[in-house]
């Protein structure tokens, strides 16, 4: 994807004494207190602060957090636990600075961070007139909040369209390399795995993957959907039958082309839905009428680690049971430590997939963790994303 991207205009000399404008993702868990409760996303927006910093450029970030009512402040859309946190993790002060879309005072050297900008009228329908009053506050507009890069608005969108220089930080650098690694020239052979409850939310991402990799592992609610399509009975597993035709559909592009779904020979099985319902590991032709499905059995888990060990690329979106439940965790567990010992280039995005990477303790042995949910799901999609197509146009009508 060609893009202008900052690295090249700090290395060009150009962000020096510059306005500097950074669309970060700070939008962090907060608890009833208001104070943080994880601060991965702060930490991931640092490098692009201190690249900026240290070019000499007089820095503006801004971000959302949480679901602010346009027009209305209230101390809990408040970015004040974000400044403070910034300040800390650089060891400066960090002024948080309120009704900034009509001017901000920053000198080069300095860092402010600008309050919630969805609390700016116009922000979520990428008003016009207040897309170009941002991009008079800056001499460079630097997007680097990959989770928004779906989502047209006036910071991530409108500014980019009039800002002088419109290009991506390093970490939606990183995004766009890492994606485009794993999609578009990916080490064979390059398999998928995509969990979840429903295949309606998720059939666009398995009918896109099913045109390019050579193995579609599902899990969860989509496994059952597809066990159903295969003949299988599933009790009364969460599934859904009206999408039957289109599961079969995905398999059989898949099988067209050489590849597969492999569907679940063994699985683990529950009366309720419950921490502590007995589990029992049955094969699954010999599913019951009353048996829900919460996990692949360690046949199948044992058979699709074994792939992905020996796999060039790997795609990961969401667990293939409910991993929550101590009894059910196996199939996830054996798939995120088969992630980790292979030699395959890994990318994995999705909340419920981060948080199976934090309970399996595998981060450091994935090859790259997405900080986007449904961005990162829509790049998979293969759809256009509005904030990179507007650097790509951007970048096409020239940089510095």
């Amino acid at each position: 994807m060609n893009v202008l991207r900052f690295a090249d205009v700090v290395q060009s000399g150009f962000a020096a004494g510059k306005r500097v404008f950074i669309r970060a993702d700070l939008n962090v868990p907060l608890d009833a207190a208001g104070q943080i409760t994880e601060d991965t996303r702060i930490r991931a927006s640092l490098p692009c602060i201190r690249m900026a910093l240290e070019a000499g450029a007089a820095v503006m970030v801004t971000s959302h957090l949480g679901r602010p009512t346009e027009g209305v402040f209230r101390p809990q859309d408040s970015l004040a636990p974000v400044a403070r946190r910034l300040g800390e993790l650089l060891g400066r002060d960090v002024p948080l600075v309120s009704d900034w879309v009509d001017g901000v005072q920053v000198e080069p050297g300095q860092l402010v961070l600008l309050e919630n900008c969805r609390m700016n009228v116009g922000e979520k329908v990428n008003d016009e007139a207040l897309a170009r009053k941002l991009a008079s506050l800056c001499d460079v507009f630097v997007h680097d909040a990959f989770g928004t890069a779906h989502r047209a608005e006036a910071t991530t969108h409108g500014i980019a369209r009039y800002a002088p220089i419109a290009c991506a930080g390093p970490l939606l650098a990183a995004e766009i390399d890492a994606i485009g690694h794993a999609l578009a020239s990916p080490k064979r052979p390059l398999a998928a795995i995509v969990g979840g409850s429903k295949v309606s939310s998720k059939l666009t991402i398995l009918q896109s993957l099913s045109k390019n990799v050579d193995q579609l592992i599902v899990g969860g609610g989509i496994a059952n959907t597809f066990m159903l399509a295969a003949g299988l009975n599933i009790g009364k597993s969460l599934a859904e039958p009206s999408l039957v035709d289109e599961a079969r559909a995905v398999m059989a592009a898949l099988k067209a082309r050489g590849a597969e779904v492999p569907i679940p020979t063994d699985v683990v099985c529950a009366k309720t839905f419950a921490f502590d319902a007995t589990a029992t590991v049955k094969q699954a032709s010999e599913v019951e009428d009353d048996d829900l499905i919460l996990d692949i059995g360690p046949d199948t888990a044992a058979r699709l680690a074994a792939q992905l060990k020996a796999a060039g690329s790997i795609v990961w979106n969401g667990p293939v049971g409910v991993f929550e439940f101590a009894a059910f965790e196996n199939g996830t567990r054996s798939i995120a430590r088969a992630i980790a010992a292979s030699g395959a280039f890994s990318i994995a995005g999705g909340g419920d997939t981060l948080a199976a990477i934090a309970q399996y303790g595998i981060a450091h042995d994935v090859g790259y963790i997405s900080t986007g949910g449904g961005a990162f799901l829509e790049m998979l999609e293969g759809r256009a994303l509005p904030a990179l197509e507007v650097l790509q146009q951007r970048a096409e009508v020239g940089g510095l």
